[in-house]
């Protein structure tokens, strides 16, 4: 029997039902886009183009009288490059120890013990827990005045005197002088979402297979030559994968700097540049042009790293 032919015109009813039927299950996610990120990102292009102010901006509309004076004065400003390099040293280093925490921790809790499921869950804590709460546990943590930071630092390792973490620019370490504030953001940011790295990486250790690692210890292969050519090979698209998503996530950071230092003591990052001058201003283009700024050094870093570092593998 010669098999019934769909004649050319029912073929493309049956295509366009089937396209509008796939855009009418997509809408309510566009509409979200839509209004959620597309609208509020156009307004906020608009406005770093405009003089607009918190006096004026009930007057500001869609055809304003455009201007590039925004931009002019934001990066004319002696601060924004500070602020600019603090956040790229902010970024790269909580990034790098976040995920270098997060991959120890999935080595040492890789294998099968007693309570193993316990203790994972409570490498989860400092990610789950809400940053107002972490914020403050620090904040007492490393008072001058009676942070437990400080009582161990003056009775067990002979302090001279206690040590101001947040609001100190900088510190002497064995005889260097450091940024310490700045240090002590970079360190509550890497203990913060080192977990975030470490499900990753657990969850990909969870899945290779044992045949090469078998080999290799059969040939002789210390752990740390079983990690550097056999485990570590296996998990670089995911520490790519982290890198990527930790440094978007790290650049724009805003609260975890805000609640800690509120931008003090050479810890003003971007973010926190951009709140400051919205807030005490007033100055909305001002603000919207330097968070457009940041958008397109963002855009651009990212660029670089995939193009010259993301390279796909074999």
């Amino acid at each position: 029997m010669t098999p019934a032919r769909t004649s050319p015109r029912r073929s493309r009813t049956l295509r366009g039902q089937e396209s509008r039927a796939g855009l009418v299950l997509i809408s309510p996610t566009l509409v979200i886009t839509l209004v959620v990120v597309i609208v509020p990102m156009a307004w906020a292009i608009m406005l770093a183009f405009q003089d607009a102010r918190l006096i004026n901006i009930r007057y500001t509309g869609l055809l304003g009288n455009h201007t590039l004076g925004n931009f002019a004065y934001v990066l004319s400003e002696p601060g924004f490059w500070g602020s600019l390099a603090t956040t790229l040293v902010y970024t790269v280093a909580g990034t790098a120890l976040s995920i270098g925490g997060g991959l120890v921790a999935a080595l040492a809790l890789r294998g099968g013990f007693r309570g193993r499921t316990l203790v994972r869950a409570s490498i989860l804590l400092p990610y789950v827990a809400p940053v107002v709460a972490a914020t403050f546990v620090w904040e007492v943590m490393l008072d001058p005045r009676y942070g437990i930071a400080n009582v161990l630092g003056t009775r067990l390792l002979g302090w001279d005197a206690p040590v101001a973490f947040l609001t100190q620019a900088e510190g002497t370490f064995l005889g260097v002088d450091v940024p310490l504030a700045l240090l002590t953001v970079i360190a509550f940011e890497a203990w913060r979402y080192f977990p975030f790295a470490f499900l990753f990486i657990l969850a990909r250790l969870q899945a290779l297979p044992r045949d090469l690692d078998e080999a290799a210890l059969v040939d002789g292969a210390t752990p740390v030559q079983r990690f550097a050519h056999v485990t570590l090979p296996q998990l670089g698209r995911v520490i790519a994968l982290l890198a990527v998503l930790r440094f978007v996530f790290t650049f724009n950071k805003f609260d975890d700097v805000y609640l800690l230092t509120g931008g003090a003591a050479g810890t003003e990052v971007v973010s926190v540049r951009v709140y400051n001058l919205l807030t005490a201003r007033g100055d909305i283009g001002a603000s919207a042009a330097q968070a457009l700024v940041l958008a397109v050094v963002l855009v651009v870093f990212l660029t670089i790293y995939l193009r010259f570092f993301a390279k796909e593998g074999p």
